[in-house]
């Protein structure tokens, strides 16, 4: 027999299959001889009391044979020799599920990664820490996987109408992620485990037929008609095929420019940017858990914020407990941060982005008092994307340079107020003591310090100089959209041309980004027929 249960257990009870199996028993009035095996259905933790529980749904095999999870194999096939072909710019978790997707669709994809493989990708990434040098083409943000690979693997999403939740979770296991995320509340893979995972996908893409080509950044097209009719490489390189699935993520902003010079329509899209803010683990264990000590049962907490502060939304933004602040710029010159954690999540720090809704009136406010170089082109459609890179341009002159990141204590921070010193800190470029206020436009600034200063009552130790403020997180989403017809999802200018993910304005995280993906080519696929 076949039976589902539910309990609400101590950590260390959940952390026994043994004592769960005895709680099975008892509440189905059986031995606990009797009761083969269980598997976990969906888990969370409860931590509102003093008491952390663990709430489990799990199905348990009484008297019969254990079977294993219902899983969802997709079995690529071989890509027929006459298939239609489509191009993918971006190798992005938009990128490879609608790739995966295709073939599934016997359709072949073609990807094009400006940046490189994840190995070669590493080594650009060790150059950022220890030497602050940025390879425009091959960093956190640029590479296979996209910005996902190297910064963490959450796997928790709000957008459940957009596409399939449990299938791009059970794509992620069927290519090595561990079996948690098919029941965690909040499924995490972690750095340390990605890579091999997106080297996986590429291999079966590779061998049903796809192509998967690296160092191949797209530079130009050639419409007739209304429709692309090749793409051309920064190598001298020309692609054809019967569509083209633009998924380019949010930081390639040479895409945008390209789209806007040819006089393709892009819009302004409301972003968030702010700081990333870091604390000793021990001290969100101690507010979230309600103790001195963390239970060794429970994970490392994590938080979740949100504000308002003079009509801004302030809200935490990819919080990492167990993490690791890493630099995410995607040019010299500028300064980004951004979190990650490994799969155990067993670093000494917890940090999260801490970030503001930007408008275009926002934007537009600054720049009339902080007018733009005139050699910048103006085009109205860009000017987030132009305050964005403003203030990332700003904290990098704050940080002296080489990635050195611009940082305060937390309290300094809202009192306006230098650091004399600063605590210890994951960011290996390493921090330098500098006034946020110099970096910050004013509403960013007082949003901020506002918010901070709530959550300080929200939650005990929360508001405390033992943590550090560091600028700045920026690349929360995209500062444009590029619109697609809602009925054939395709640009409304150019018919064989789908905006796609983050960088289209459609996605915010790896499994919206990918659940998109794999909507865009099912509606390919609808056009071909």
């Amino acid at each position: 027999m076949q039976k589902d249960f539910s309990f609400k257990l101590k950590p260390e009870e959940a952390a026994s299959s043994d004592t769960i199996k005895s709680f099975i028993a008892n509440s189905a009035g059986i031995e606990t001889a009797a009761v083969n095996g269980f598997f976990i259905t969906k888990k969370s933790i409860d931590a509102r009391s003093k008491q952390a529980w663990i709430n489990l749904s799990l199905k348990a095999f009484i008297n019969e044979p254990t079977l294993v999870r219902n899983r969802i194999a997709v079995n690529f096939n071989t890509i027929p020799s006459n298939a239609k072909k489509v191009v993918i710019i971006g190798a992005g978790p938009a990128g490879i599920f609608a790739a995966l997707e295709l073939i599934e669709l016997g359709i072949q994809p073609i990807i094009l990664e400006r940046g490189k493989d994840v190995k070669s990708r590493r080594r650009d990434l060790a150059r950022m820490n220890k030497e602050g040098l940025v390879n425009p083409e091959s960093n956190y943000c640029f590479g296979e996987g996209g910005a996902g690979t190297y910064s963490d693997g959450k796997l928790y999403t709000r957008s459940s109408k957009r596409g399939n939740i449990d299938k791009v979770l059970q794509l992620f296991y069927q290519f090595g992620a561990d079996e948690t995320v098919l029941y965690q509340s909040h499924p995490h893979i972690g750095t340390n485990k990605l890579p091999q995972i997106i080297t996986a996908m590429r291999e079966r893409i590779i061998a049903c037929g796809g192509l998967v080509l690296f160092e191949k950044k797209l530079v130009d097209f050639e419409l007739e008609n209304d429709e692309i009719k090749k793409i051309i490489t920064a190598d001298g390189d020309e692609f054809t095929a019967d569509a083209y699935l633009l998924a380019t993520g949010h930081s390639a902003r040479d895409i945008f420019h390209l789209l806007a010079h040819k006089n393709i329509l892009i819009e302004a899209k409301p972003f968030a940017l702010g700081i990333r803010i870091e604390h000793p683990q021990t001290i969100i264990d101690a507010a979230q858990y309600h103790c001195a000590i963390r239970d060794p049962y429970l994970p490392p907490a994590s938080y979740n914020l949100v504000e308002q502060v003079n009509d801004k939304g302030v809200f935490s933004f990819c919080m990492c407990p167990g993490g690791i602040i890493a630099p995410a710029a995607t040019n010299p010159g500028e300064l980004v941060v951004n979190g990650w954690s490994p799969s155990k999540r067993n670093n000494p720090f917890a940090n999260s982005g801490m970030v503001v809704q930007v408008s275009e009136a926002d934007a537009i406010a600054y720049f009339k008092q902080n007018p733009l170089p005139s050699t910048i082109h103006r085009v109205p459609s860009t000017v987030l994307l132009h305050f964005q890179q403003a203030i990332e341009q700003k904290a990098f002159m704050a940080g002296g340079g080489q990635l050195v990141a611009p940082a305060q204590r937390m309290v300094d921070f809202c009192n306006n107020k230098l650091s004399t010193n600063l605590p210890n800190s994951s960011y290996i470029p390493g921090l330098v003591s500098a006034d946020l206020s110099t970096v910050l436009p004013d509403f960013i600034l007082k949003s901020l310090q506002g918010g901070l200063a709530s959550f300080g009552k929200k939650m005990r130790g929360y508001f405390t100089n033992e943590a550090v403020v560091v600028a700045t997180e920026s690349r929360t989403s995209s500062p444009i959209r590029i619109p697609r017809d809602p009925t054939t999802f395709s640009h409304p200018q150019i018919k064989n041309l789908y905006p796609c993910g983050e960088g289209a304005g459609y996605a915010g995280g790896i499994v919206s980004a990918a659940m998109d993906g794999q909507k865009l080519a099912l509606q390919i696929h609808t056009s071909f027929e």
